[in-house]
């Protein structure tokens, strides 16, 4: 038996491959999904990744070995795959481990509707049918069929955002060698865009730089092509595409907070008084302005899962989170960087300002971006941190790991990850210096 505590991650299924995952252990997730999820038909599809399409083949086969019908969506973007699940009512399956090197690979699934499974909604039994073996099965196999659905998810794009009357945009678009690379030429083939493509041949060894935009290393070429063509806007997407960055006319890279906030006000133009679901680590200035907007700011946990539910709970018509991931009720609450690059290339044309001032105002705090510490006793540091900061006055809560509030409104997050004996540190301030001075006393703190 595999090592399926190294495999089953919170939100999905990820590992090295051939070791960790191999086309035999897809065709049992396989299985083991159809029959957990009780379905006719599965949409399944896969990423550029070297493996995804062996990957993908078995973990059809497996669906097929349980009477379930397969609708096959081959090459696509994980955001594209919702759609598929969403607009087809239908269970799905992406075959692909979005930023990781190009050694792994992994299976995000999700239920009709694009309703996540991680594991508390599924991950958990699956594990346990991979363990203890599947009921046997005697009845017909079931069938694939193939589908392009690449035209109609631009189509529903196109019809959630409103780009007439824009004016004309130069935009760098980096592909980063992933699933952006088909997508993108379809979906922004568009009269008010002049696109300048970087690595649009997909290419799962990720020969110019890693897919993930997260690490300024990888917007280096983006920065540059931007200022070079003198563009109006970068876009960066991660390696299947779910995730999407911005750069702005001078090459910066705007924070993804002032993306949510920029988001959220144009949709609480259209749905006034609506909830807006954004995490821990995000910006205060978020819940600020979604507030002073008319709207119901909710947080919630750092994670796909968490954030897709409690939209659900709360009807939300959008939800951000400080890692590139946007969320929207008219997309099955699911995340699509494609969808927020259109909303921000609608609010960029439709404004005479640059990018670099549309995003400046909804900048107002300094944030340290995250620091992660080795930490092995997690529970007992962040009792000792909350001791000594709360003990000064600051306010603490634990809903994601813990967060401290300062009486001068500065705080910081430290949120234990999901696979490694790590803190995460994350601090925002008013200013830099309150910032820096902040960040160094919790650093001192974690290992005094």
């Amino acid at each position: 038996m595999r090592d399926l505590d190294a495999l089953i991650k919170a939100y999905d299924i990820r590992g090295t491959v051939p070791d960790q995952l191999d086309a035999e252990l897809a065709f049992q997730i396989g299985a083991a999904f159809a029959h957990q999820i009780g379905t006719e038909l599965v949409a399944v599809g896969h990423d550029m990744r070297i493996s995804s399409p062996e990957l993908a083949a078995g973990f059809a086969a497996g669906v097929n070995s349980r009477g379930t019908d397969v609708l096959a969506i081959g090459l696509t973007s994980t955001d594209l795959l919702y759609f598929a699940s969403g607009i087809r009512n239908v269970p799905g399956a992406m075959i692909t481990a979005s930023h990781n090197p190009p050694a792994y690979n992994g299976i995000k699934l999700c239920r009709a509707g694009a309703a996540p499974v991680g594991q508390d909604t599924g991950l958990a039994e699956i594990r346990t049918l991979l363990e203890t073996g599947l009921p046997n099965y005697d009845g017909p196999a079931g069938t694939l069929q193939s589908e392009d659905l690449l035209p109609s998810y631009s189509e529903y794009l196109h019809g959630l955002v409103d780009l007439a009357g824009g004016r004309r945009l130069k935009i760098v678009v980096d592909a980063g060698n992933g699933m952006a690379g088909r997508t993108a030429p379809v979906v922004l083939d568009y009269a008010s865009f002049e696109i300048v493509p970087l690595y649009f041949e997909l290419d799962g060894t990720f020969p110019n730089h890693a897919a993930n935009p997260l690490d300024p290393a990888n917007l280096v070429d983006l920065r540059a092509a931007v200022r070079l063509h003198q563009a109006d806007i970068g876009l960066a997407f991660d390696g299947d595409a779910d995730r999407c960055f911005f750069v702005d006319e001078n090459g910066d890279a705007v924070s993804p907070n002032n993306i949510i906030s920029l988001i959220a006000t144009r949709e609480l133009t259209r749905h006034p008084g609506s909830a807006i679901v954004y995490n821990v680590v995000t910006s205060k200035a978020v819940a600020e302005q979604v507030t002073e907007h008319g709207g119901k700011p909710i947080r919630t946990r750092v994670g796909h899962s968490f954030i897709k539910q409690v939209m659900a709970d709360y009807d939300a018509v959008f939800g951000g989170e400080h890692s590139g991931h946007y969320y929207f009720r008219q997309f099955w609450r699911a995340d699509t960087g494609m969808l927020a690059a259109l909303h921000v290339l609608a609010a960029l044309g439709q404004t005479g300002r640059p990018l670099s001032a549309l995003a400046a105002q909804f900048s107002r705090y300094v944030a340290s971006g995250e620091v992660n510490r080795t930490i092995a006793d997690i529970p007992a540091v962040l009792d000792r941190v909350e001791s000594h900061f709360t003990s000064d006055g600051a306010t603490a809560d634990r809903l994601d790991g813990l967060t401290i509030t300062l009486p001068d409104g500065a705080w910081f997050n430290l949120r234990p990850s999901n696979t490694e004996p790590l803190l995460r540190l994350n601090v925002e301030a008013s200013d830099q210096h309150s910032m820096v001075r902040l960040r160094q006393d919790v650093l001192a703190q974690l290992d005094p």
